[in-house]
């Protein structure tokens, strides 16, 4: 499956899920962006067959309810769901 990478500071893995009609998933990754994070991400709804189902199941098994945005920060898979940026931030340890 492939995920689009955006270059920034890459020392705690990120890997985003996102709609590209989400609004809080634009806002999230905005938030990264100007923060200097590097993350992963794949807009599920642009998937399709297969590719679409793998992919949602992935994002279930992180975040079973599978909204919008699913974040997942480091090693331990830390799991954030939705446009939180303080929860993000402190996940991260950056100052906001």
């Amino acid at each position: 499956m492939d995920f689009t990478h955006m270059d920034g500071d890459e020392n705690i893995a990120v890997t985003l899920f996102s709609l590209t009609t989400c609004g809080h998933c634009r806002r999230t990754k905005t938030f990264l962006k100007e923060k200097g994070i590097a993350y992963d991400y794949v807009d599920v709804d642009l998937l399709s067959g297969e590719t679409f189902t793998g992919m949602y199941d992935l994002v279930k098994s992180y975040n079973p309810r599978c909204s919008f945005p699913t974040i997942v920060i480091g090693d331990t898979k830390q799991v954030i769901v939705g446009d939180r940026p303080d929860e993000i931030a402190a996940a991260l340890e950056l100052a906001i």
